[in-house]
Parts: C-alpha cells; sequence; structure tokens
C-alpha cells in the first residue's frame, strides 16, 4: 500500500513502531509533488524537510524518540504561506512580499517543529487570506483534485488541495470567516475552526476582533483532531483562551457523544441567495442520518441578524486595512485588497470600536438562542465548487466581495460567535463534486464536537472515495 493511503495516524503509527522513518515519509512525499498539479504550494521546502526529517529518523536510530512525542511525531505537513516562517520566503499571498524572507517563525511554526512534523513548503493562500478563493498573484491558482478547472476554496486553499491531493497527510489553515471550512467542502475533507482562543495568536496577535483562529485540514475526523492537539494550547501573554479540555482531542473521536439536540437551518445567514440543490440535499441527507443515530433534530430561526452583516464587514474592512504593502510596493497589491483596505481606512476609531461592540452582542443574542442546543447544522456552502475565476472580478472589487458572500453565506456566523465549526465531507454530486456539511458546537466544545462527528463518519464513510490522481 501507497504510503499517502494510510491516514496521518497510520503513518505515525508506522513510525513509531518503526515500520518507516520520517525521512522515507518525506521522501515520499517529496516525490509525490509532482504527481499532479493542483496550485498547493507558493515556496517548497523539501530540503529543510529533509534535514528535520534525518534530525528525526537520527533520533529513532538512537532510541532517542522524545518521551512526549504525540501521535504524529514524523509525519510531514506544510504551513499556510500566513505564518512566517524564519528563513523561507513568506509571501503572505502578496506579490508586495513576493521576496520576503522572515527572520523569525511565529508561534504556530515553532509549535509544528516542536512536534516534530516536517514542513514540505509554504502551503499557497490568496493574499493576506482575505479572499474565499485562493488565487494569488504568486503562484498558480489552487484548485480542487476532484476537478482542477475549479477552485480549491480559501484562504486555506493551497493546504487543502495537498491534503485532498495525497500530497501531505494533514495541513494546518487559518480561518477568520470560513478559510478552513471553505477549502474543506470544495475537496472533500474535514475542516475543523477550533473555538476562539483554543490555539494562540502569539507572537503577532494579528486580529483585535477575534474573528480568526489555526485550525486543522485532514482526510479523516481522528487526524483533523490529532493536529489540534498538536496545535492547542495557551501562551503567555494571550488575550483570550479556551479553558483546558478534559482528555485528549484525539480521545474524544473514541467517545459516544449520547443523545444530542440538534438545531438545524438552511437559510442563509449573510446575504439572500438561491442555494445549490446539491447543498440542500447534503444538509437534508445529514440530517436524516443524524436522526438515524438517535439525535432529536430540530428546525430553528437563522440566529443571527442580517444587520450583523454590515458590522462584519466594517471589522473585516479594518482587518484588510491593516495588512499594508512595504513602502513603495502599495501598487502591487490586489483591487480587491486596495477597495476593502479603503473602506477599511475610512472608518473612523469610535465607529471600529462601536462595530465590534455591536457583532459581539449579535454573538451573545446567537448563543443564547442556540444555548439549549448541542449542535447546529447547517450548509457549508451555497454550491459545489465554483470555477478558477468565478468569484473573481479584479475590475470590480464590489463585485467580487458581493460573489463571495453569495458562495460563503453561513460560515462567518460562527467566527462571529466564537463557536468550534467543522466541515465534513458527506456528499458528492452526480458528476463527483464534494459537498460539505457544516456542525457547530457551543464555545469550547471541541470534544463534544469531534465524537459526533467521528460517529458520523463511521456511519457514512468517506475516506474510500480517491480524487483522480491519486
Amino acid at each position: 500500500m501507497p504510503l499517502h493511503d494510510l491516514t496521518a495516524l497510520e503513518q505515525g503509527d508506522a513510525v513509531r513502531r518503526g515500520e518507516v522513518s520520517p525521512l522515507e515519509l518525506v521522501e515520499h512525499y517529496a516525490g509525490r509533488a509532482g504527481s499532479i498539479e493542483v496550485g498547493a504550494f507558493i515556496t517548497p521546502t523539501h530540503e529543510l524537510a529533509r534535514d528535520h526529517a534525518r534530525r528525526l529518523t537520527e533520533q529513532l536510530a538512537g532510541e532517542r524518540r522524545p518521551a512526549d512525542a504525540g501521535p504524529l511525531w514524523g509525519v510531514p505537513t506544510g504551513i499556510k504561506d500566513l505564518h512566517p516562517t524564519a528563513g523561507v520566503r513568506t509571501t503572505f499571498g502578496s506579490a508586495a512580499y513576493d521576496d520576503f524572507v522572515p527572520e523569525e517563525s511565529d508561534g504556530l511554526v515553532l509549535t509544528v517543529e516542536a512536534a516534530g512534523m516536517p514542513s514540505l513548503g509554504k502551503t499557497s493562500t490568496p493574499e493576506f487570506g482575505s479572499p474565499c478563493y485562493t488565487e494569488p498573484d504568486v503562484a498558480p491558482p489552487a484548485v480542487t483534485p476532484w476537478d482542477t478547472s475549479r477552485t480549491a476554496g480559501g484562504s486555506s486553499g493551497g493546504a487543502a488541495a495537498a491534503v485532498a491531493a495525497g500530497l501531505l497527510p494533514v495541513a494546518p489553515g487559518s480561518d477568520g470567516g470560513g478559510s478552513i471550512r471553505i477549502p474543506a467542502s470544495c475537496c472533500g475533507l474535514v475542516g475543523l475552526k477550533p473555538t476562539r482562543g483554543r490555539i494562540s495568536g502569539a507572537p503577532r496577535y494579528g486580529d483585535p476582533v477575534g474573528l480568526a483562529t489555526a485550525g486543522t485540514l485532514a482526510r479523516t475526523v481522528r487526524d483533523a483532531a490529532a493536529l489540534l492537539d498538536v496545535l492547542a494550547g495557551r501562551r503567555v501573554g494571550d488575550p483570550f483562551w479556551a479553558p483546558e479540555p478534559s482528555g485528549t482531542f484525539l480521545d474524544a473521536c473514541d467517545r459516544e457523544p449520547g443523545r444530542l439536540r440538534v438545531a438545524r437551518f438552511v437559510t442563509p445567514v449573510i446575504v439572500d441567495v438561491e442555494v445549490h440543490p446539491s447543498s440542500v440535499t447534503a444538509w437534508d441527507a445529514a440530517s436524516r442520518l443524524l436522526e438515524s443515530l438517535g439525535h432529536d433534530v430540530e428546525d430553528v430561526p437563522v440566529p443571527i441578524p442580517r444587520e450583523a452583516v454590515a458590522d462584519f464587514e466594517t471589522c473585516w474592512a479594518v482587518l484588510t486595512a491593516l495588512s499594508t504593502a512595504p513602502p513603495g510596493r502599495e501598487d502591487l497589491l490586489r483591487p480587491l485588497t486596495r477597495w476593502l483596505g479603503g473602506l477599511g481606512h475610512a472608518v473612523s476609531g469610535p465607529d471600529f470600536g462601536l462595530a465590534i461592540g455591536r457583532l459581539r452582542q449579535h454573538a451573545a443574542a446567537a448563543l443564547a438562542a442556540l444555548a439549549s442546543y448541542d449542535i447546529v447544522l447547517t450548509p457549508t456552502l451555497a454550491s459545489p465548487p465554483v470555477e478558477v475565476g468565478a468569484l473573481r472580478d479584479d475590475t470590480d472589487p464590489a463585485r467580487d466581495f458581493a460573489l463571495q458572500k453569495e458562495f460563503t453565506p453561513w460560515t462567518s456566523a460562527w467566527n462571529v460567535t466564537g463557536m468550534p465549526a467543522v466541515s465534513l465531507p458527506l456528499h458528492w454530486t452526480d458528476d463527483g463534486l464534494p459537498v460539505g456539511v457544516m456542525l457547530a458546537a457551543r464555545p469550547a466544545e471541541e470534544e463534544l464536537l469531534l465524537s459526533v462527528s467521528a460517529q458520523v463518519e463511521t456511519a457514512a464513510p468517506w475516506t474510500a472515495r480517491r480524487p483522480p490522481g491519486w
């Protein structure tokens, strides 16, 4: 069996048993890099990965495997190109940073390295991680391996394309409005956005609103949980943090969730848009599956009012304005970035503060409305993955932004509330395109979310599906 057919946890277990070395895993994935072109990486780092893997392999040979090594120790991954990585070109998906090489790594990079996971490269992202498609000017578009004419989604599109195509076993992403769950749906993966504060944003703390967090992309729920165990944790100075889990997130996958109350709605949250029949079919089938597993599924009204959208967009525009180009390179920024940044610069300090306050009031009201439910079920996206370029409009950035909202009318709701949410690949169209469904849980209840997600995967497994070129 080819190594990439194994789950990330199976690969880690093979390393632990001495059946394969970290270097052999890195060489296997480095050798696969040209097997299918999905726009996964902006900057490959195969030699750095080999050096890291050699050190890990030498530790094994000397029987010096760390006592606290986790189940993914020795398993390769990649780093989204929004995370500064010492000595490695980090573009933030922008032509304005096409030659930028940081001197220091951020906290996520250091965490992944310390966990014994060699990085094969910087996975592709759109400029500053803003759009919900991954079409950076510094690299080819990231596409779904299920149909390479279609988007992998964004902004963690490179990471999702790599995992879905078998170029990486598992990968971290980040999510400020759906940027993990969107590409998970487009690429037929599990995409987990954890609760606010579960993963530290050190040392930059670049999001004062609290919308964004790192998270995980994987082929299985258990792999996603194992990588969350790697990434989770508080650092000194974090402005907010989640309570410690009762055990590992991986262990939570082996617990029975019990009988749950599931709230469901299909009405788009942020914009009026016609939902593709496949998204409705996937959502309805997931409802029936949850009922068959013994859960109570109830229809509920949309918990966040439409007037919250303006406050979210104000915050999003200000966050975009905080992402600046090096002096003299402003003209290299994409039209969408310049347009959104301009809107952000026009917001006064008091208006920004008021928008954050109103957004938190909307979040509190939504959490109160959903408090009696264990899980919330919606579609992930309004349609299957669209063709590359279908959302991007450099001549009319306002239209570009509007099209993005129509494609992703649910995902940002759970960034506003801070709830953990996961997209699960439970449906495929007749022509073979993946369609995700989204489950969310109360804040800090990733363990319950992973427990029911693992139960759903067992009842309706998807890992036997392979995209073309696998």
